[in-house]
């Protein structure tokens, strides 16, 4: 399996030109993309623009910036110069084009990469499946019959298909790490406040994260690295001082206090899921397990804070033109709007005192480790799930185990897991640090793909175009 971290090394050594990689993914997006149905946007010429800057610093001599040439796409929500700003709905197609790339495009642009375009999602990023009504499902290319996840689907998708190397997503609620579970990707939700947000059309302003997936952990890291450094332009960046992985990424796990989440991630995932967290710990070296506190009040605090955020900023919107919403979030708008606001300023409140309870796990553990996702992809469409007895329904209980983690804002990496009792379906893994150790999730993963038993193999797919 060639990763992008291979293709980067290529084109470094002068074997590949930046064009020729970038030719060979668009070839690979128009071949596939009409059973994966990831992207929504397309901007080729600009990419094929870019990689030329590229192959002209090489020919001119000048050292090659940490991703020259390497391609790449990001979910519709970010703004991409010339292009409207989608945001997963039909309403925001009557915007005018943006007239800046997004931040962290700004900043992969200036790193080398070369954008490929724009990836779907869950409408206004409310959603863990990408069933889109306006732009049609994503399919899952480990089984194209089955979701993608959400709401960062496009983005987890284009991984996995092999399309491009690296993508940009959100994480809200499980945004990221839920696709890059059920595709079979790795992903990386920072922590909060680490990356900037400008220019990315919002969800839920409290909680959003933005971060990439990836093909490898070499990928992931050089990708967040390049996208790093404080904005002062965005007063939820919190930022001050990049902080690189790619430095410490080798240091492997040895002398680092890890631990298993049991309770409620061990109680809302089935066996496969369960497996998944047992073979990553026994990798890395552990069998202590740890209780996560109030994880269910976490999660619900989580949803109430959502649906509020959430409404009001479509407020004007869903009293005009509600039929415009897509049928999957709109009630759900709807019901935040007429929450009573002390409901949601509880929640608030309460989230400061559950943020202090999760960092002090980290006094006495360095990194904690549970499932992603509570089973594998679901088939698109399924409305009920089953988990170790219980009934759910299917689109919420994507993000039972990656909700309470990101509420108290943490950085995790989601590591693509193939446990036994799938059908040969990825289910991920959480590697979840202290805030501001993106270096300790990442050096774990690092473990786990060098042991490989983790890892995200690129899948044979139809070759047709889209219909």
């Amino acid at each position: 399996m060639t990763t992008g971290h291979d293709v980067l090394q290529a084109i470094a050594r002068g074997e590949r030109s930046a064009r020729e990689v970038c030719e060979a993914a668009i070839a690979c997006i128009e071949a596939t993309d009409g059973q994966v149905n990831a992207f929504t946007g397309r901007t080729f010429e600009r990419a094929r623009a870019e990689a030329d800057r590229v192959d002209a610093l090489r020919g001119s001599g000048q050292p090659l910036p940490p991703l020259a040439g390497l391609p790449y796409a990001v979910k519709n929500l970010f703004d991409i110069e010339g292009v409207t700003t989608l945001a997963g709905s039909k309403i925001n197609r009557e915007l005018p084009p943006a007239r800046e790339d997004a931040v962290l495009v700004q900043r992969l642009r200036e790193a080398g990469a070369v954008l490929l375009g724009a990836l779907n999602m869950d409408e206004y990023a409310y959603g863990f499946t990408t069933e889109n009504t306006h732009e049609g499902p994503c399919h899952n290319p480990r089984d194209l019959t089955r979701i993608a996840g959400g709401s960062s689907g496009g983005s987890g998708a284009a991984v996995a298909a092999g399309q491009v190397p690296l993508t940009l997503g959100s994480d809200t609620n499980g945004s990221i790490r839920v696709p890059a579970s059920l595709c079979g990707v790795w992903g990386l939700k920072p922590t909060f406040g680490r990356l900037s947000r400008r220019g990315s059309y919002p969800f839920v302003h409290s909680i959003d994260h933005l971060g990439p997936l990836a093909d490898c952990v070499e990928t992931l890291a050089l990708g967040y690295d390049a996208m790093q450094g404080p904005d002062p332009l965005d007063p939820g960046c919190h930022a001050l001082r990049v902080q690189p992985v790619m430095p410490r990424l080798w240091s492997g796990v040895q002398g680092l206090r890890i631990g298993v989440l049991g309770g409620y991630f061990h109680d809302h995932a089935t066996p496969p899921a369960r497996a998944a967290a047992a073979l990553a710990a026994q990798t890395l070296g552990t069998r202590a397990e740890v209780t996560w506190p109030d994880a269910a009040l976490g999660r619900s605090a989580a949803f109430l804070i959502t649906a509020s955020e959430g409404g009001s900023l479509h407020r004007d919107d869903l009293r005009t033109r509600p039929q415009d919403f897509e049928p999957l979030s709109v009630d759900r708008f709807i019901s935040g709007l007429l929450q009573p606001v002390d409901w949601v300023l509880r929640a608030q409140r309460y989230r400061r005192v559950y943020r202090d309870r999760v960092n002090a796990l980290f006094a006495d553990w360095d990194l904690l480790i549970a499932p992603a996702t509570p089973v594998p992809a679901p088939v698109i469409g399924t409305e009920w799930i089953e988990i170790n007895g219980v009934r759910h329904p299917c689109r919420p209980a994507m993000g039972l185990l990656t909700q309470p983690v990101s509420f108290a804002g943490c950085p995790v990496v989601a590591a693509p897991m193939w446990p036994e009792g799938t059908g040969g379906l990825p289910i991920g893994v959480q590697l979840i640090a202290a805030p501001w150790r993106e270096d300790l999730c990442l050096r774990a993963a690092l473990v786990l793909q060098q042991a490989g038993v983790a890892s995200a193999p690129t899948p044979a797919l139809p070759q047709r175009g889209r219909e």
